[in-house]
């Protein structure tokens, strides 16, 4: 498997200056090539047209959105690379097997903000999300970016944890129908409330997950030491409110939101609200989410909680 040989690269190929290289996160690239080789794909940036619409082509598979909305258009990719944005892909072969994408904010800022990324169900257990990712980490810190932000939908448990756990990135903010209604067969229509995290590239935490040493939470052990139930699943499934009346809280989440959307859409839209409600309030009011446990639960810590107050 050839090694990520194109993060001291701008989008021609071209190399950067000595100084640059110099100052590159070496560790970052060997993570990111270990990574790649681990899941059995070269990742490389693209900019050529007949790759730009592979991207269009990959995610309108993946999403199936309306026509008139598509998730990005190969004119705007274009647009994208030319302007020394992130536009990668995970080949396995000459097969795209995943993709990335991604621009720069506010120049202070020194963030690079990831739009989309997906990789097709055939795909997934790969770890290809997770060598895109790192390769994008890499590629942020050589071009002097600190922090790489995203939003992801909280009720889906599996990008809870790969965001949280796989790479330790932290929530910010809790975003009320960030994109407006989503029509297409992920979002199904759903308001498209959404977390911001950042993922502070050189944090201890984050560099080691990127080194394959990730630590979920255990909300069996937050209960035994005094942590309360903020939002619970009822045994039918549907959202049960608690009483989060201590300075660690949990919030739990369905199983599967995107097949409860098809098998049951009002239990999906209460679960929207109940999670809007609870972790968002939380998150407004100042606690920090701290980790997340695979069975569920958004572990929160509490800035200044009394004793016996509840929402």
């Amino acid at each position: 498997m050839e090694p990520v040989t194109d993060l001291h690269c701008d989008a021609a190929g071209t190399p950067f200056g000595a100084d640059v290289a110099a100052r590159a996160p070496d560790a970052a690239v060997r993570a990111a090539d270990a990574a790649a080789r681990a899941a059995g794909v070269q990742v490389r940036e693209i900019s050529l047209l007949g790759e730009l619409d592979a991207v269009y082509r990959l995610y309108a598979d993946i999403w199936r959105p309306e026509p008139k909305n598509p998730p990005v258009t190969s004119e705007l990719l274009r647009a994208f690379s030319k302007a020394g944005n992130y536009v990668a892909g995970a080949f396995d072969g000459d097969a795209l097997v995943g993709a990335c994408v991604g621009f720069f904010g506010a120049p202070a800022d020194g963030t690079l903000h990831s739009h989309i990324a997906g990789v097709p169900g055939a795909a997934r257990g790969r770890n290809v999300g997770f060598a895109l990712k790192l390769h994008q980490r890499a590629w942020s810190m050589v071009r002097g970016a600190s922090t790489v932000a995203w939003t992801f939908d909280p009720l889906v448990r599996r990008n809870a944890y790969f965001n949280l756990v796989k790479l330790a990135a932290r929530p910010a903010e809790y975003l009320t129908n960030f994109y407006g209604g989503m029509h297409d067969a992920i979002n199904g229509g759903d308001d498209s409330d959404r977390l911001l995290v950042r993922w502070h590239l050189d944090a201890p935490s984050v560099v080691a997950a990127c080194a394959g040493t990730s630590t979920a939470a255990d909300a069996g052990t937050e209960r035994a030491s005094g942590a309360t139930i903020a939002l619970d699943v009822s045994p039918l499934g549907g959202p049960v409110l608690g009483t989060p009346d201590s300075q660690t809280v949990l919030v739990g989440v369905p199983t599967d939101i995107e097949a409860l959307r098809l098998s049951d859409p009002g239990c999906a839209k209460d679960w929207r609200i109940a999670v809007r409600e609870v972790l968002g309030h939380l998150i407004a009011e100042g606690a920090l989410v701290t980790g997340f446990d695979r069975a569920g639960w958004y572990v929160l810590h509490r800035q200044n909680t009394a004793s016996g107050d509840s929402r």
